[in-house]
């Protein structure tokens, strides 16, 4: 953990940047019911069924230092994406 923490501190260099890549699922659901709106005394009220509608994938590039980030959705999830994910942030 120390190394990686060095890292980070280290002074930017544009020639070797440091890049936090990750990926993560995400589950698309619907609502099977449109919920009802609060009104005045009385909360919103929503029902706890949901339609399921798919996944994404979520691929996300960090550059600590610059604070500059790139967010990729994707359909599906594997190696083929991965490794183009990878060879963009060339």
């Amino acid at each position: 953990m120390e190394a990686v923490l060095d890292t980070y501190a280290q002074p930017y260099d544009a020639s070797r940047p440091v890049i936090c890549f990750d990926e993560t699922s995400y589950q698309l659901l619907d609502h099977v019911r449109e919920p009802w709106p609060p009104v005045p005394g009385i909360p919103a009220r929503v029902d706890h069924e949901d339609k399921r509608c798919g996944t994404v994938n979520f691929f996300v590039a960090f550059e600590p230092l610059t604070g500059q980030r790139t967010v990729t959705v994707t359909e599906r999830r594997g190696n083929a994406e991965f490794a183009a994910q990878l060879q963009s942030l060339e």
